[in-house]
């Protein structure tokens, strides 16, 4: 879990995945990326209460999502790892969803889909959706993929997969990046289930933006051949 300003759903958030019944063992880290909001001592707060599930991890400077991943990514030790941002426009109840298709041994990496499956999403930007979709289509076109929601911030990997594959990009450049490198990796098995979305507006806290959107494009094109 990235952290970063994220003092008013930090708590809430971690609250809601450790309700949530897996079946299966669960660690819990927090990245703090250096945040300037109260949000490191919430998260050491949370991880000495609950010791030995959550973990807590600290960039001593802003060096952004993507990042905050990769330090997250090197301390995992379970058999999948999974993704979920702070802010609660994903709901971790549904993180059963993603989870069942390598339960099952089907699949290696399984995507969320804010587009597919019918469930709730809060109406907000249009635009946004039509970037999503573009930036969707340009990956597929270059992956030969056939993913509805590439920018999706639910992701799940079986842990030998993401931690195989290396990984440079700091911000929000993550999501093609890693599609495409996953893409690549030969008899990869990857699903995709639909998910709800609650997304927040700039005011609650938004931080994507539209250089990140040109960032994308340029990650879509360059990790189509780059390692």
């Amino acid at each position: 879990m990235p952290v970063f300003n994220e003092a008013a759903t930090l708590e809430a958030t971690v609250e809601r995945v450790l309700a949530v019944d897996l079946g299966v063992e669960r660690e819990l880290i927090l990245v703090d990326d250096c945040s300037s909001d109260g949000s490191a001592p919430i998260a050491d707060a949370i991880a000495a209460r609950h010791a030995g599930v959550v973990r807590c991890l600290r960039h001593p400077q802003n060096r952004g999502k993507g990042a905050a991943l990769r330090t997250g990514f090197a301390a995992a030790s379970g058999d999948c790892v999974m993704v979920q941002d702070a802010d609660l426009e994903y709901d971790p109840t549904e993180i059963p969803k993603l989870l069942r298709p390598v339960l099952d041994g089907v699949a290696d990496a399984v995507f969320g889909s804010r587009f597919a499956g019918g469930e709730c999403h809060r109406v907000l930007y249009y635009w946004h959706s039509v970037g999503n979709r573009f930036l969707t289509l340009l990956s597929n076109m270059t992956t030969n993929l056939n993913l509805t929601d590439m920018e999706v911030g639910y992701k799940l990997f079986r842990r030998e997969v993401i931690q195989s594959i290396r990984l440079r990009e700091d911000r929000f450049g993550f999501e093609p990046e890693v599609t495409a490198k996953v893409a690549r990796i030969r008899g990869i098995r990857i699903y995709e289930t639909g998910i709800s979305y609650r997304g927040r507006t700039y005011e609650e806290g938004k931080k994507i933006g539209w250089k990140d959107g040109l960032r994308a494009i340029y990650c879509i094109l360059k990790y189509r051949f780059v390692d």
